[in-house]
């Protein structure tokens, strides 16, 4: 297959030519931002793009956003959307025509080599690979999203909202500080927290959520 891939890391940009390039793949192009990817997708009509959702120049959902505008353009465009977390505020344009050709997978997915080439050849295929935890996001918008949260998860977020800190959770569970760290993130991905390099804010708006619940 011919790829077209965007990342604004250069190390990841690198690593998934790479990976690509030994599974037989031609990347025909590699770029760092949005407005690239647009510009390369349409020059080089790749069998399918990956694009990272948090790229220059907003460093938000550009990536989202720029997969949107190629479809608009290339309307048989395929694409594969990369992120750390599941942003949906761009995702209903992306699959609202219902023609398949799109995979949205989060990150740590990529580490399943085999699972991520097949889903690749299923989007370029023209089918969908969709993220477990994109399709609850995007399923039950209308629905209180704690209910997503696994029972480890609810107890930590417990913890959280009697003030204690990671490692005072780490202790009160016997769990090592990483597992409380990745259940934290996990939490603020499932309740839309988006990272924004304030933590202590994404702590409290999880924890007035959890309140106003009444758990």
């Amino acid at each position: 297959m011919k790829v077209v891939v965007a990342d604004d890391s250069l190390l990841l940009r690198e690593g998934l030519q790479l990976l690509l390039t030994e599974a037989g793949h031609d990347v025909v192009a590699s770029v760092a931002d949005g407005p690239s990817f647009v510009a390369a997708m349409i020059e080089h009509r790749p069998d399918i793009g990956i694009v990272d959702v948090r790229m220059p120049p907003s460093n938000t959902d550009e990536g989202l956003r720029a997969a949107v505008d190629v479809r608009r353009a290339w309307p048989d465009a395929r694409l594969m959307v990369l992120s750390q977390y599941v942003e949906v505020s761009y995702a209903d344009d992306l699959l609202a025509t219902g023609d398949g050709g799109v995979g949205y997978l989060l990150k740590d997915r990529v580490s399943d080599l085999d699972d991520f080439l097949a889903s690749l050849a299923a989007v370029a295929a023209g089918g969908t690979a969709l993220d477990p935890l994109v399709v609850r996001q995007l399923m039950g918008r209308n629905r209180d999203p704690l209910v997503d949260l696994t029972p480890r998860e609810r107890e930590v977020l417990g913890l959280m909202a009697e003030g204690k800190s990671n490692a005072a959770i780490a202790e009160s569970l016997t769990v090592t500080l990483a597992a409380v760290e990745k259940h934290t993130q996990r939490i603020f991905a499932k309740l839309g927290l988006m990272p924004d390099d304030d933590t202590a804010h994404r702590r409290v708006q999880a924890v007035i959520r959890y309140l106003k619940r009444g758990d």
